[in-house]
């Protein structure tokens, strides 16, 4: 009997913002794996599922991601993974691997998967969707991302200046993601549209580590990668 893989949302940071089925899963599955860092810490999704999870009572699976672009470096690092995880459902063992926001939005799993029906088809993966962090932006800014016929955008933030202002010139609502290493392109670009009165930024939304940043004071800082950026016009 082989171990069903499972894909659970864990959340944008709050241990209450997971589902009922989620945390039905924690409680059931033999393995939980979980994004390591390298240096030993703790991941975030680690962080968020502590209150829910009794190292003692379940085998913990820290699984490494390679952080290279280097496609012979990638391939084979995320084979490893892939069988590590392979191990334990041979064994007929379930692996809950838990990943912050929603596991098919940007996030390690889709690959995970993709390779785990590639390599193992015979292996049943069920995915448990997760809150994403610009649902906990909206919460906590008390900001409707969309309302009516409004259009509203999900984009990975980059240095492409033009794209960027076609994205903001473009649609009512934009959430912009991965924003921390392009925060001045992005200021520059927002006070060229005339749009920094619209925009939010907050670092670790619901989290007990939350930050929300004035954005008038955000060039030249030192973000840490989970933070976003809202423009609502």
């Amino acid at each position: 009997m082989i171990g069903t893989l499972y894909g659970l949302g864990v959340g944008p940071g709050d241990p209450e913002l997971i589902t009922v089925k989620a945390f039905r899963k924690l409680k059931e599955s033999h393995v939980i794996a979980y994004p390591k860092k390298r240096q030993g810490s703790k991941s975030y999704a680690h962080k968020i599922i502590d209150v829910y999870v009794n190292p003692a009572e379940k085998e913990m699976l820290g699984l490494v991601f390679p952080m290279t672009k280097d496609p012979a470096i990638l391939n084979e690092q995320w084979m490893r993974t892939v069988e590590k995880v392979w191990e334990k459902l041979q064994e007929g063992k379930d692996v809950a691997f838990v990943t912050e926001g929603d596991p098919l939005l940007y996030s390690t799993f889709i690959h995970m998967m993709k390779m785990m029906h590639e390599e193992h088809p015979e292996v049943e993966v069920q995915v448990v969707p997760g809150i994403s962090s610009f649902n906990g932006a909206a919460s906590r800014l008390a900001l409707p991302l969309a309302d009516g016929d409004d259009h509203v955008a999900i984009i990975p933030a980059t240095g492409d200046r033009e794209k960027m202002k076609q994205a903001l010139e473009q649609h009512d609502c934009v959430v912009f993601i991965k924003v921390a290493k392009v925060m001045d392109v992005m200021i520059d670009v927002l006070n060229e549209l005339g749009l920094a009165e619209k925009a939010s930024v907050i670092t670790k939304v619901t989290s007990d580590e939350e930050v929300v940043w004035n954005i008038n004071e955000l060039h030249n800082v030192d973000l840490e990668y989970l933070t976003l950026m809202v423009v609502r016009k």
